[in-house]
């Protein structure tokens, strides 16, 4: 093998000065089909220049397929259950589902149909370590980490499942650099879809039958109250909030989960599923009093408030502590469904994809993956909405005149008999139009604030 490893370092080496800078390493491994993009490149150019002089001399080269090779032979003998020599379609579903991710027969033949070389419909240690030579990813969570929910994507609700982050990224630090792009991206995205949040709030609260509100009276009502910077009224607030409650999310759902799971064992769908709502709860309770804020500011009059500490103040003193947490119970209630739907729809659409399209790759590819969070986001809204709006009720009923304090039950009751069931989806429109727009702008400041940060692409 060491004869192969030279042949392709001197065939790689272009200009024949005994090192390979990154631009001979990209087009000789493009040329010959073994890599696709200068990220895929850097990896294997910043994991194999050990003394960074930004070149890989031949020892160096050869090291890194070597140490390359090991970690291939292990993650083929952690595959290959029966020691056979082969991979099987039945040892990738087996040794996927320890890892808790659940793939039919089918859907791991075509994975193997990728690698096989010989059409076997089996993959033997050759063919394993031929496919993967180049490929930083070094076992088989390739699948998982594709197909990883929710990065970087933001559509203004706070109880989506907390992200996976494999022991590397913890130990090299990537973890909180994903963390931090991802709440850049949540901040201008929520910003750019700000005034559509703000509708939806206010005919959550005001849409009653005998006042309907809809989508073009309600911008004209608000910039006429307020003028243009009125739409972003209470922005700043769900800006605000992103940090805090980002970080205790990601430490409540590490938690939840060493509880959940046993030492050295993989987390399941529902396992991740217990502890991401336990985690979106736990992050709730701590930062509640801002939810209750943002909205008091949102339905606010000009002049009423003259800012977040303000609005903090004046609840206090008029309502005492208790009125922080109005609209708290329903917003529990609302993870459960939310974060449940949302996980089923995307593991349905994945295992649908990895069905009828994954001819070549298990990689689906950007569109398709941010098709799927936006779809399965917003069917989790759906079944959520209700308690979502009888909460924003609640949170905003000691600033409507003459409007009994009522509570959850209460209000629910008095939504459906003066207005039925369409009632309890008031603001729904604005909610879903912003969704597009919500996942495009997250989506793309988070690849570039990726880049800006040096979070290494998996």
């Amino acid at each position: 093998m060491d004869s192969l490893y030279g042949d392709l370092f001197w065939y790689l080496d272009y200009n024949e000065d005994g090192a390979l800078d990154i631009s001979e390493l990209q087009e000789g491994l493009e040329d010959i089909g073994v890599i696709q993009s200068l990220e895929e490149a850097k990896k294997i150019f910043t994991t194999g220049d050990v003394n960074k002089d930004g070149k890989l001399d031949f020892e160096e080269f050869m090291k890194y397929l070597k140490d390359h090779e090991k970690k291939m032979k292990l993650a083929f003998k952690s595959l290959d259950k029966n020691n056979d020599g082969k991979i099987e379609a039945s040892e990738i579903v087996q040794s996927l589902q320890t890892l808790g991710l659940t793939i039919s027969e089918q859907q791991a033949e075509l994975i193997l149909q990728s690698i096989d070389a010989d059409g076997t419909m089996t993959v033997d240690w050759n063919e394993w370590r031929d496919y993967f030579l180049f490929n930083p990813v070094t076992d088989i969570e390739e699948i998982i980490r594709f197909w990883k929910h929710s990065t970087g994507i933001d559509i203004g609700d706070s109880l989506t499942i907390p992200d996976e982050f494999t022991e590397d990224e913890k130990k090299s630090g990537q973890w909180w650099r994903q963390l931090l792009a991802g709440g850049i991206a949540g901040a201008v995205s929520r910003t750019s879809t700000a005034p559509l949040d703000r509708l939806k709030i206010m005919m959550q609260v005001h849409g009653s039958k005998s006042d309907k509100m809809n989508i073009f009276g309600g911008f004209r009502q608000m910039v006429k109250e307020g003028g243009i910077r009125s739409l972003w009224r209470g922005n700043g607030t769900n800006v605000i909030k992103i940090a805090p409650e980002t970080a205790v999310k990601f430490w409540a759902y590490e938690q939840y989960k060493k509880l959940l799971t046993e030492e050295g064992q993989k987390i399941g769908t529902f396992e991740r599923f217990i502890s991401g709502s336990m985690a979106g709860a736990t992050a709730q309770t701590f930062i509640y009093p801002m939810e209750v804020m943002k909205t008091r500011l949102a339905v606010g009059k000009t002049g009423q408030y003259s800012g977040i500490y303000d609005c903090a103040k004046k609840i206090l003193k008029h309502e005492g502590l208790g009125a922080f947490y109005k609209g708290y119970v329903p917003n529990l209630l609302g993870i459960i469904p939310y974060a449940g739907i949302d996980l089923a729809v995307y593991e349905l659409l994945k295992s649908y994809w990895l069905d009828n399209f994954a001819k070549d790759s298990v990689n689906p590819g950007v569109i398709v993956l941010l098709g799927c969070g936006a779809l399965s986001s917003t069917c989790g809204q759906l079944a959520s909405y209700p308690l979502a709006l009888v909460r924003t009720r609640m949170q905003a009923q000691a600033m409507l005149e003459g409007s009994p304090q009522l509570n959850m039950v209460g209000l629910f009751r008095r939504i459906i008999s003066k207005e039925g069931i369409p009632g309890l989806y008031r603001g729904i429109t604005p909610n879903f139009m912003k969704v597009l727009p919500a996942v495009g702008i997250s989506y793309v400041v988070y690849e570039n604030m990726k880049q800006t940060l040096g979070v290494t692409q998996k």
